[in-house]
Order: structure tokens, then C-alpha cells, then sequence
């Protein structure tokens, strides 16, 4: 792969190994991309990678209207769910599709994600969530590109996580706090406490 695009691949391995040894992913579920600098391209995992064990083979180069251009021929079977992302949303350059079990526990029983600390309210800002569509769908890839209108974190019903940042770094931080969000959100449930929340009026540095 030319540069950029191996330094592209580079960061999103790290993500990945990153996403595995916090329990976020497991095996070869999860997904990661990242817009190519310049072209109407993104690269994306091909299919059957696992995210701790990514190479520079282990990605797809993939025009914004999903044609394949380069590197592996095989892109993961959600890559719908980043093209249609990337469409609505020009100002994204990475996305992280994971598998935090909280945050989906959390969803399936009905409590939505609490925003308690400052680092929720500045990077995460609101969580949204979609229902259950078959994964690689386009059912799913269109309700998360919806949901993702004016919103950088999305749950996928009884699935996931897409999380989106202007930079590889922030869609991965969000990914992070999304799950310590949820592990908050269940403390708190199990302590008996349905409330709390960030302080109302105290508007933090809001960080997209």
C-alpha cells in the first residue's frame, strides 16, 4: 500500500489491538476505517480480520461509492455501514464499529447511556441508538447513516457500537468512553440511582 495509506493501516492496527485487550471486540467481529486523504477513498478491514492481528493486507481500498480500488479484494461484509456514514457526513475520517457488551446490555434492557463525567459531555455529546437490522444490511448501513447526522456515536441494537472522529485517535477515544460510559450507567443503575447525570448549565469544551 502507498503512503498515505499505509500509515492510515498503521493506526488503525493499533486501534484494533487496542479494541481487543479492552474486551471491546473479539475475534473477527468489529470493523475499522479510515478516509484517504485527498481522494474519494477510504480504506477499511477486508473481511474475517481480526482486529489484534492486522496487516497491511488485511484492508480494503474502497471507493465512497464502494467500489473496490485496491490492496485486499475482499472488504468486510459491513462496509456499507462506513460508505453511507462517510456519504452524510463529510467532516468524518475514521470510523469504529466494535462490540462493547455494556453499552448493548445496557440498550437491550432499555436504559439509555448516562452522560456523568466531563469527558462525556465533551467527546461523547450524545449518544444515539438504532434497532436491530441484520448485519451487512443496508437496512443497518442506512439507519446508522441517519443516526449519524449531527451525532458521533451510535448503538446498534443487540449488535454494536459506530463511533466517528475527524481523526483516527478521536472516533477510537469515543469508542473507549462510550463503553466507560455505559460501565457508569450500570454502577449507577445497581446502586439504585435512575438520575444522575452532568450538571445541567455548566457547558463544557466540546470537542468533535
Amino acid at each position: 500500500m502507498p503512503d498515505p495509506i499505509a500509515a492510515l493501516a498503521e493506526q488503525l492496527a493499533d486501534v484494533g489491538r487496542s479494541a481487543v485487550e479492552r474486551g471491546l471486540v473479539v475475534a473477527s467481529g468489529g470493523n475499522l476505517s479510515a478516509r484517504v486523504p485527498g481522494r474519494d477513498a477510504y480504506i477499511v478491514t477486508a473481511s474475517g480480520t481480526w482486529l489484534d492481528r492486522l496487516s497491511p493486507d488485511d484492508f480494503t481500498l474502497q471507493g465512497l461509492d464502494g467500489a473496490v480500488l485496491d490492496a485486499n479484494p475482499h472488504p468486510s461484509t459491513e462496509w456499507r455501514l462506513h460508505q453511507r456514514t462517510y456519504a452524510v457526513r463529510p467532516d468524518v475520517n475514521a470510523i469504529v464499529h466494535l462490540h462493547p457488551q455494556t453499552a448493548v446490555v445496557l440498550d437491550a434492557l432499555g436504559h439509555a447511556v448516562r452522560m456523568l463525567t466531563l469527558d462525556d459531555v465533551a467527546y461523547l455529546c450524545e449518544v444515539r441508538r438504532i434497532p436491530f437490522w441484520p448485519n451487512a444490511s443496508d437496512e443497518l448501513a442506512d439507519a446508522a447513516a441517519e443516526a449519524a447526522i449531527g451525532c458521533d456515536v451510535i448503538i446498534l441494537a443487540h449488535h454494536g457500537s459506530s463511533t466517528l472522529g475527524d481523526t483516527i485517535e478521536m472516533a477510537h477515544r469515543r469508542a473507549l468512553l462510550l463503553e466507560i460510559a455505559a460501565q457508569n450507567t450500570l454502577h449507577m443503575l445497581q446502586l439504585g440511582d435512575r438520575d444522575t447525570v452532568f450538571p445541567a448549565g455548566i457547558p463544557p469544551q466540546v470537542h468533535r
